[in-house]
């Protein structure tokens, strides 16, 4: 069989397909299993090994994107298509790009363009994402092998990060420790900058720390907010990595402190001992999905909530102090 995989748009999403995408890959051992990928996550495959190749998806959706993409996976003779995302517009590419076997959850009513979406089955008493993707692969009658998210990190990657660091000033002979303060989803998501920068002095006078801040060109605002409140500056690497030199840095670290976001989910991948700052989100579903791993969020009125800008006073974010933040640092080291 010739099997295209559409995987999702978001880094974290992308990042937690992962144990899907393996056990897939045990059911169809002999098959030629292919990606379609936005640009900012193709890269999170390119080291998994069974992957024939990657079919780039446009930046914007809108009909002469489908149909012309559409025109390049034809080209393919596809088999069997298999959609991770849930938009109407990921199903009506494979519809028109006459692949004849469509697999997906039949959401925002693209069950029309599908041909195949998972049977009722049993409700799984675990709700993290992971398993959002792994109850599509069992619906759909497939085997699924016990989760673990593993992304590997070639050694060439690693000696990059390295030489990067080291351009920069870092001292790798000290405790690396790197701050991912921004978040794609909207600020609601986001631990105040202030907060690092207080966070990141107790961590370099208790931990002699090197504090490394991360993140996509979009977070600099925020990456500036904190190296400016604090006495001895940060390294700012923020907008200086792709996306797999960044994990790199993160296989480097020894502790990564982050918001729920993309990197959060990939520094869990690569085994790096996480603190997580979560808000408006709920961690039992886009927390950390394993150890080592500590996740920080109190329990406000209007928690949980969908907005991307918060409309009230950040609560579920001002009340989660530096101080107790630290503490968990220190506890997660041990």
């Amino acid at each position: 069989m010739n099997i295209l995989i559409r995987v999702p748009n978001w880094i974290g999403d992308a990042v937690l397909t992962l144990p899907a995408l393996h056990s897939f890959r045990l059911n169809f051992p002999s098959s030629h299993i292919w990606l379609a990928a936005r640009r900012w996550v193709k890269d999170l495959f390119q080291n998994l090994g069974f992957i024939e190749g990657i079919i780039p998806i446009p930046d914007s959706v809108s009909l002469k994107n489908i149909y012309s993409t559409a025109g390049i996976i034809k080209k393919y003779n596809f088999d069997t298509g298999l959609l991770f995302t849930n938009s109407f517009s990921s199903a009506l590419l494979f519809f028109a790009a006459r692949i004849p076997n469509r697999w997906g959850y039949a959401k925002d009513g693209r069950g029309l363009f599908l041909t195949k979406t998972p049977s009722p089955i049993k409700i799984k008493t675990q709700s993290h994402h992971v398993y959002y993707y792994l109850n599509l692969l069992e619906g759909l009658g497939l085997n699924t092998v016990s989760p673990e998210l593993n992304f590997p990190v070639p050694e060439s990657n690693i000696q990059k990060a390295t030489s990067l660091l080291q351009a920069c000033g870092v001292e790798l002979d000290h405790l690396l420790i790197v701050f991912i303060p921004g978040a794609a989803y909207g600020t609601a998501k986001q631990w105040l900058g202030s907060h690092f920068a207080l966070l990141g002095t107790m961590l370099q006078r208790a931990m002699n720390a090197e504090i490394v801040i991360a993140g996509a060109k979009s977070d600099m605002e925020i990456g500036r907010q904190i190296a400016n409140q604090m006495q001895k500056k940060p390294y700012i690497i923020i907008g200086k990595t792709s996306l797999i030199e960044l994990a790199g840095v993160l296989k480097i670290a020894g502790l990564v402190i982050s918001n729920d976001s993309g990197p959060m989910h990939l520094a869990n991948a690569i085994h790096t001992p996480i603190v997580a700052v979560f808000g408006p989100t709920n961690p039992q579903v886009t927390g950390p999905f394993q150890q080592p791993a500590v996740v920080i969020k109190k329990e406000v009125p209007c928690w949980p909530c969908k907005y991307r800008d918060c409309p009230l006073d950040h609560r579920c974010m001002m009340e989660i102090s530096p101080e107790e933040v630290f503490l968990n640092c220190q506890e997660i080291l041990k």
